[in-house]
């Protein structure tokens, strides 16, 4: 009891002590304003004990079967079992995300709706649209990194390249010969591809496609010369010979296949581009719900089970402090937003 008399108290003090100069005008006492907050503070305390005490909601901002799925039903799967309630997850696709965040960011702050945000509603969307209806740093409460991947750089097996310098020699040598598919405008495909001709200053075509599958195909049948795939999209075609694999676009080495290197090792410097998701909650949720979820969070990804699961699917398992994933975002906004100004980029 001591001990939570002590905690209302500091959150008393840190409250007061932000609202300090307002308070003077409610009810005019700031006295009464006082105890309204630490009311509030005890609350939110008793809260974090109690919680979750229903069944949680995470939200996808994409239909089944993608990354984004993948990843979190296996968060949620864990996350239930661990907290004793059932995790159920809400497909919401659309606009590259953007409708299932903003669902997420006009949910009620109290830890019982999360979302599982991957790089290009949290990061990317906020440069290639004009206009959206929700702010990835300003509606949301940051909560741990979950999981990445790369994109493999694959070539077909007819084009003469096997390292990146062969691929920038080629490139060079024939400007806008080579033609890269993607999943569509502003994908990770396509900026991955993006940075490299920024960074490399050599000039490849951009081809969009509606969705990664149907630019794969015309890879694989030599209508496309280069892709940066998804990694566990292309995995099946590098082992069976149909595509060449060069590099891995992360800054690190993929686990999965360690023998690749990294397009930063072959001289070209800064580059990284990787596909990530992370669980958020929407703003103003009580943080001691956020320790909460982060908490659990870093448990499951440290457990030997689901790291040999995404493993298995091309994901290397993170996890990170809130204020670290909310550094890691912020610096994600500005990365991909000089890359689509500098390449011109709008969605259609």
């Amino acid at each position: 009891m001591k001990n939570k008399a002590l905690m209302a108290m500091r959150y008393f003090e840190m409250i007061v002590s932000r609202y300090r100069c307002s308070s003077v005008f409610i009810g005019g006492s700031s006295l009464f304003f006082g105890f309204f907050l630490l009311a509030t503070c005890a609350s939110s305390a008793a809260l974090a004990q109690t919680y979750p005490a229903k069944s949680i909601r995470m939200i996808v901002g994409y239909p089944p079967g993608g990354g984004t799925d993948i990843v979190g039903r296996m968060v949620a799967q864990k996350l239930g079992e661990s907290f004793g309630q059932t995790v159920v997850v809400d497909n919401r696709g659309g606009a590259t995300g953007n409708i299932g965040t903003e669902l997420a960011a006009r949910a009620a702050p109290d830890g019982y709706t999360i979302l599982m945000g991957n790089v290009a509603p949290n990061a990317i969307n906020v440069s290639l649209y004009s206009k959206l209806a929700f702010d990835p740093v300003r509606d949301f409460e940051p909560v741990s990194l979950v999981a990445s991947t790369p994109n493999i750089l694959v070539v077909h097996p007819s084009l003469p390249v096997k390292t990146v310098r062969d691929l920038i020699a080629l490139a060079t040598a024939k400007p806008g010969a080579l033609n890269y598919p993607s999943a569509g405008i502003g994908s990770s495909s396509h900026l991955a591809g993006e940075l490299l001709a920024i960074l490399a200053g050599i000039n490849i075509v951009h081809v969009p496609y509606k969705g990664g599958g149907p630019a794969l195909v015309d890879l694989l049948s030599g209508q496309m010369q280069i892709m940066f795939a998804t990694m566990p999209a292309a995995m099946p075609h590098v082992k069976a010979g149909k595509v060449r694999p060069v590099a891995v676009t992360s800054a690190r080495r993929s686990q999965a296949m360690p023998g690749l290197p990294t397009i930063a090792e072959t001289g070209v410097k800064d580059y990284e581009a990787a596909t990530w998701y992370g669980v958020l909650a929407p703003a103003r949720t009580p943080k001691p719900v956020v320790t909460r979820l982060h908490g659990e969070i870093v448990k499951i990804l440290s457990a030997p089970e689901t790291k040999e699961r995404l493993l298995a699917q091309g994901f290397e398992p993170v996890g990170s402090s809130p204020d670290e994933f909310g550094a890691y975002i912020k610096s994600e906004i500005a990365k991909w937003g000089k890359v689509i100004k500098a390449a011109g980029i709008r969605a259609e």
